[in-house]
């Protein structure tokens, strides 16, 4: 105000306006500082939140790569695991069916020394026979020669009675001559004859009679047959076995050939013809060794045209009947292979 009153007039007007000025200016700074300092830390914090937010992302980017390398190998480890469990799946697969080949192998290696036996046997029963034949024949050669006429005044090694020095007559006849074909000659009279009953033939076991008298005997004909199937000249076997069952339906045999017309048909991969030749031993002769394993081969035939169904039940059916044979051995192998019971389960009591 001093300052004011002691200027002159002009410079009192220009103060007034300076001061004016000078107060607006300063009224209108102090916002703008204050503006730029709140600025100044919104910036900075938003500068801080920007660095939180990319070390956070930073540090999940670490962690997912982790996690995902974590995750690469739990995969490959379970491709690896799978892997080698296919590959040992694969090899117990082939272990199983070499298994199987060579139980298949024995039982067929014993069904053929079974039809062996069963030749060897009827072999013996034959020389058994003709055995006991010839026999009959040499006792009924002695019981003729007993009771020829005058044979029972000599005893064997004893000599004539003597008298006075002279040989007594002989009371034996003279021996005749017999011609061939056991006629006596003209000069012997026919009361002193010897009387030759006819010699017995050796008879063979019976063998049922067959509709063709020109078919060779059932033996020989299964006999030629197995040779020829043993050869593996498969269709030379299938014609004589046919023959045998055709000449021979009643014979035991019979049901060897229908088995083994099955397992021609069989190897061939004709199931089911092969099916209905087992089905014939197994209906027609029920007490045939061959029985167990027409069991097996038809449950197998019947596995291979998809019907497990039926297969299942006749391997479980051999299992039943025949527990202990190596055939009910393999229907389990099989069984298990297939990841059914061999036997099966029993529900409880509701």
């Amino acid at each position: 105000m001093l300052i004011k009153n002691n200027l002159p007039l002009p410079f009192r007007k220009n103060s007034t306006l300076l001061l004016g000025a000078v107060l607006f200016f300063a009224s209108c700074a102090t916002p703008t500082f204050a503006v730029n300092k709140d600025m100044v830390q919104l910036q900075t914090q938003i500068q801080q939140l920007q660095d939180a937010v990319a070390r956070l992302q930073q540090s999940n980017d670490e962690r997912m790569g982790v996690m995902k390398d974590l995750v690469q190998q739990s995969a490959d480890a379970v491709n690896r695991m799978s892997t080698n469990l296919d590959t040992l799946q694969k090899h117990m697969q082939v272990q199983q069916e070499a298994q199987n080949g060579k139980i298949d192998q024995v039982s067929g290696q014993i069904q053929s020394l079974n039809d062996s036996l069963d030749e060897l046997k009827t072999r013996l029963a034959r020389l058994e026979k003709l055995t006991q034949d010839i026999q009959n024949q040499q006792q009924s050669m002695s019981a003729n020669m007993q009771n020829q006429p005058g044979g029972s005044s000599v005893s064997p090694g004893s000599a004539p009675p003597m008298d006075s020095g002279q040989p007594a007559p002989s009371t034996t006849p003279p021996a005749p001559v017999v011609r061939k074909g056991g006629k006596p000659s003209a000069g012997v009279p026919m009361s002193v004859a010897p009387s030759i009953a006819p010699l017995p033939t050796a008879s063979l076991p019976p063998t049922p009679a067959t509709s063709d008298p020109s078919a060779p005997p059932a033996d020989e004909l299964y006999k030629t047959a197995l040779g020829d199937y043993m050869s593996a000249k498969y269709g030379l076997a299938a014609s004589e076995f046919g023959d045998v069952t055709k000449y021979y339906p009643e014979n035991p045999l019979s049901g060897n050939a229908f088995y083994y017309q099955a397992e021609i048909e069989y190897r061939a991969g004709q199931y089911p013809a092969a099916v209905k030749n087992y089905d014939k031993v197994l209906e027609q002769y029920p007490d045939n060794n061959k029985v167990p394993v027409s069991h097996l081969h038809k449950g197998q035939a019947l596995i291979a045209l998809k019907q497990n169904d039926a297969g299942v039940r006749e391997l479980r059916a051999l299992i039943q009947r025949f527990p202990n044979s190596p055939e009910a051995m393999s229907a389990r192998s099989k069984l298990n292979g297939m990841g059914i019971a061999p036997t099966p389960r029993r529900t409880g009591a509701q």
